[in-house]
């Protein structure tokens, strides 16, 4: 694991500490080829410097983004934002349904918007892939 990852995993309460582990234990066990860091303060992953799936403390829970999630069209995610995100939020380790989340990280490899150029193209996002 990142050793910047594994920090901020570390840094969180023992609740959200085993969400975060396990989190990324997942991530990186399914989403071959992609980096990883900490970026805008959380852990995220990416395929080609694009940003694929991230996780976030909130007031009461863990935070799972997929930044092209709402193009998954799978139950369990919910809408985030004004672009194509979607989320899942976690409160106990318990809540992590390996089969569920291998299943969108395989998504999260082929269904992809630009969001490394947003800014290029002035917030206008293209499909990927």
């Amino acid at each position: 694991m990142n050793e910047e990852i594994k920090a901020y995993n570390d840094s969180m309460s023992a609740t959200d500490k085993a969400i975060c582990h396990q989190l990324a234990k997942e991530i990186d066990a399914h989403l071959k080829g992609a980096t990883c860091k900490i970026w805008h303060r959380h852990p995220v992953w990416f395929l080609n410097d694009n940003p694929i799936v991230g996780y976030s403390k909130l007031k009461d829970s863990v935070r799972l983004l997929f930044w092209s999630g709402q193009s998954f069209e799978e139950e369990g995610l919910q809408p985030e934002g004004t672009f194509k995100a979607a989320e899942a939020r976690y409160t106990d380790v318990k809540q992590v349904d390996a089969g569920l989340l291998k299943r969108w990280l395989d998504k999260s490899a082929t269904i992809q918007w630009d969001y490394k150029n947003i800014v290029k193209r002035k917030g206008v996002l293209e499909r990927l892939l």
